[in-house]
């Protein structure tokens, strides 16, 4: 049997065969009773998801016997609806999660011996698709303060780059890039690579100078937008999302899409999240609201964090990730250790609703009162 799997082995592909599987932020953990547990790990929305995403999940479950629709043209044009139609539905591919784009642009622009640039720290998927693909990962780290080195990037292209990442607001720093320094560096970028521009925590930017992906779209650019209906939509379980890009590079990229991709709770739950806008607003106004709240608290106790435009904070914890971490989901509170994603010794945490926030806070003052912290 060992000669025949040897056999076997040879058909294998080292580049898959490396461990690259992506581990996420966990399941709740189950606390003694009267301790709370708080799953603040995952940038999950702390308030679930709409009514009306749940009434037509219900209305399609007498359904499920019968394939969902063929393509996803009814999604693709509530997304246009939703962009407020400065873009048309060719524009839209739309997958399992936005880490099943990533995926499906890897596949349908990488080969053996190409090479990406991504910046870490970043999000994991980046570099293990391209790794499936036989592709290398070139990263250019961002600075100490967690920017993008552009110039750094610029300067790393070579005859084998065939994409760049880059994550507005970025996970897990929370930086963004200002619309005039995107605009600088899409224009020096040779028009043979595409750009790679995750937003799916789009909707929590406030700052005057952020921008989406849709103006450079609309002007031509080699730019493909991410998104995701896990975060601002609360549709993490349902697993879906999609990009938009230019119509030369979408229609391209939706020849390998799949018929009845879309699994018809996903897609009818899509549809109905993009209909309610009441959700969308109450998301995305307690998510600035307890980002300045838990910020502030955070100055106060004068722990170091990362400016953010994101659902989440990176911050350098008062003792080092792993016993912190340990110390708060002893109390009830989950946060995420990112040194696997390029941010050695720094934690990520997640905004929830103020209760959780108080909890988190109230974890993080019990430390700096122990005798962990001296």
């Amino acid at each position: 049997m060992e000669d025949i799997f040897n056999d076997l082995l040879s058909s294998f592909k080292s580049y898959i065969l490396e461990d690259s599987t992506y581990k996420g932020g966990g399941k709740k953990v189950v606390l003694p009773n009267g301790v709370d547990a708080h799953k603040l790990s995952s940038n999950e929305n702390p308030l679930g998801y709409s009514k009306k995403v749940k009434d037509a999940i219900t209305n399609s479950l007498n359904e499920l016997n019968v394939y969902p629709d063929n393509t996803d043209i009814r999604l693709r044009e509530a997304l246009v609806k939703d962009f407020d139609n400065v873009l048309t539905a060719d524009h839209f591919v739309t997958a399992n999660s936005g880490s099943e784009i990533i995926d499906i642009i890897a596949k349908v622009f990488l080969s053996e011996g190409d090479e990406v640039i991504v910046s870490q720290p970043c999000f994991l998927p980046y570099m293990a698709f391209t790794r499936w693909m036989g592709a290398t990962a070139i990263n250019v780290p961002m600075t100490e303060e967690y920017d993008y080195d552009l110039e750094g990037i610029l300067k790393a292209i070579t005859g084998n780059t065939k994409i760049i990442f880059l994550a507005s607001p970025n996970n897990p720093s929370g930086n963004y890039i200002p619309f005039d320094k995107l605009t600088s560096f899409l224009d020096k970028v040779p028009k043979n690579i595409i750009v790679v521009y995750d937003e799916v925590y789009r909707h929590f930017a406030e700052a005057s100078d952020y921008t989406s992906g849709v103006p450079f779209v609309l002007k031509g650019y080699n730019l493909i937008a991410i998104n995701s209906f896990s975060k601002t939509y609360g549709l993490a379980g349902l697993r879906i999302g999609y990009c938009y890009a230019p119509l030369e590079i979408s229609n391209y990229i939706r020849k390998v899409c799949k018929p009845f991709l879309l699994s018809s709770l996903a897609l009818e739950g899509a549809i109905a999240a993009l209909d309610d806008m009441d959700f969308v607003n109450d998301t995305v106004s307690l998510i600035k609201t307890e980002r300045r709240f838990v910020l502030e608290e955070l100055k106060k106790m004068g722990i170091k964090f990362w400016p953010t435009e994101g659902n989440f904070v990176l911050i350098d914890p008062p003792i080092n990730d792993v016993d912190f971490t340990q110390f708060l989901l002893e109390k009830g509170i989950m946060v995420r250790p990112v040194s696997n994603f390029g941010a050695p010794g720094k934690v990520r945490i997640s905004f929830g609703i103020r209760k959780a926030n108080e909890a988190m806070l109230k974890a993080i003052k019990d430390l700096l009162n122990s005798e962990l912290y001296v």
